[in-house]
């Protein structure tokens, strides 16, 4: 280490990078390339090194986030986004208390459905993590048609590729930085959650990280490569070019960007099986490919077959995570018998699974149930499912309910992601956590997360069969069985 007056230096193999210290004395060392910026013939083709630089890199504010559509609705309104433009924007960001030593090392990788989303949300501040004793990374990278699409030729799964070679700097420079390469945890949010549970599965990411925690999202969300293909092709035909990603990487940024919105709201619009296939139970049509090589199987088959054995697991989910989608839109308050039906017939849940949730909540509204199937079954039961495949996993649930809509809400989808970080004073969130959130249960999430990435122990015991329970986030916390147990016995994913 060296320093520029009071800012921190740091030689990292690619060249030197500036950071900034805190007034707790966290130093932060943001936007630093791990990758070469994915334009002109790199565009769609697998990461590859950055240049080598001589001056320092300003590493004192965040770099570019990658290209994405602004946020709009009513969850622009709840929850925070940014957007840096550049074409530099594989980068990753570095919060550390001390340059010396050897501590523990978490990468958080960001949610927003394969299409949205940063490492330079405020949120998403490492520098709790840094004053308790981590070494905090969070990532950009490639995201929708230009980190998923794929009509079949080329280099699939370029956005997952991103994650691989932003770990592997992190395996190969985090020492630079007072971290452990030999001690690093994955940890991820909603999509970035399913990212966690595909680098399970990946050949090239194995020996990369000794835990993984997976916050709302778990080992499902994958395509087939016809559904991939057919998403594609969809892509192109709205803007008009041939199916390859030469013809679009010839079409303006805003106009692909808009196509791939308008795919987006088709398939949440027309929610057709026959048509989309699994983008009508997933909702994204933008998700890693199942192609064989970078992906050969199914993440959960693969983690049922042992690929992540010795990984240490954490996986939970919110108890309304539905709310977020469905409260604000109107759904939970309008929604009708029809409705339901329509939702549980589309996405193919069992009919005992509809008859079991009616039966254990007879007075719930149409829409209170419609969120509830979407909450279990899109987020708990592949958790539990992904717990009883991976032996000795952690299993929790964040309950603590926000004030947002006269307390509608909930504990809906990311709530829980200002108590990981610890930065409940992030404005960005204020409207999901009003004005007075717990800041114990701040206290106890976090502390959660640092010693499992510490010592692979979170504190309570792991989730079996025998013992099919969870730690709960709310107040007080305390572990408890898996909620819902009647409707969970429907989808066979109680653990009994």
């Amino acid at each position: 280490m060296s320093s520029s007056g009071t800012d921190p230096l740091v030689q990292t193999a690619d060249g030197p990078v500036l950071g900034r210290t805190d007034a707790h004395g966290v130093m932060a060392f943001l936007g630093i390339p791990y990758a070469a910026a994915p334009t002109g013939p790199r565009r769609f083709a697998p990461p590859e090194a950055p240049p080598r630089w001589s001056a320092p890199h300003d590493g004192r504010s965040y770099g570019p986030t990658a290209p994405q559509p602004t946020a709009q609705g009513p969850l622009a309104q709840l929850l925070p986004h940014v957007e840096i433009p550049g074409d530099g924007y594989l980068n990753l960001n570095v919060w550390t208390a001390d340059l010396e030593g050897s501590r523990p090392v978490m990468v958080f990788i960001h949610g927003g459905s394969f299409t949205s989303g940063s490492g330079a949300i405020p949120t998403y501040s490492g520098a709790a993590f840094a004053r308790d004793g981590i070494v905090l990374v969070t990532i950009n990278y490639r995201l929708g048609v230009d980190g998923f699409l794929w009509f079949g030729e080329g280099t699939p799964n370029l956005g997952l590729l991103d994650q691989v070679a932003a770990l592997r700097w992190v395996r190969d420079q985090i020492a630079s930085f007072g971290g452990d390469p030999a001690n690093v945890t994955v940890f991820g949010e909603s999509a970035g959650a399913m990212s966690v549970c595909t680098l399970l599965a990946m050949p090239s990411a194995a020996g990369l990280f000794r835990r993984a925690i997976a916050q709302s999202g778990a080992a499902r969300c994958v395509l087939r490569p016809e559904t991939a293909a057919l998403a594609a092709a969809r892509v192109a035909e709205v803007l008009g070019v041939s199916a390859s990603r030469r013809a679009i990487a010839e079409v303006s940024r805003a106009a692909v960007l808009e196509a791939q919105a308008a795919l987006e709201r088709e398939v949440a619009s027309e929610v057709d099986p026959a048509r989309w296939r699994e983008l009508s139970a997933n909702l994204m049509p933008f998700e890693p490919v199942v192609d064989g090589e970078i992906l050969p199987q199914a993440p959960s088959d693969a983690i049922r077959a042992g690929a992540a054995d010795g990984i240490g697991l954490l996986v939970g989910t919110n108890a309304d995570e539905a709310n977020l989608f469905f409260v604000p839109s109107g759904v939970v308050a309008g929604a009708g018998d029809a409705d339901l039906a329509r939702v549980a017939r589309s996405r193919g849940y069992p009919p005992a699974v509809l008859d079991a949730y009616r039966a254990a909540r007879p007075t719930a509204s149409a829409g209170r149930l419609v969120s509830e199937l979407m909450t279990d079954g899109f987020y708990v039961v592949p958790a539990l499912e992904l717990a009883a495949d991976h032996p000795h996993t952690f299993v929790y649930r964040f309950a603590w309910a926000s004030p947002a809509f006269g307390g509608a809400m909930g504990a809906c989808h990311a709530l829980e992601l200002p108590f990981v970080f610890d930065t409940l004073d992030d404005p960005g969130y204020r409207p999901l956590l009003g004005s007075d959130p717990p800041r114990q249960l701040a206290a106890a999430v976090h502390r959660a997360w640092i010693d499992f990435a510490a010592t692979g122990d979170p504190g309570w015991p792991a989730y079996s069969a025998q013992r099919p329970e969870a730690m709960e986030f709310a107040t007080p916390a305390g572990v408890a069985p898996v909620h819902r147990p009647q409707e969970l016995a429907a989808w066979g994913a109680s653990g009994s």
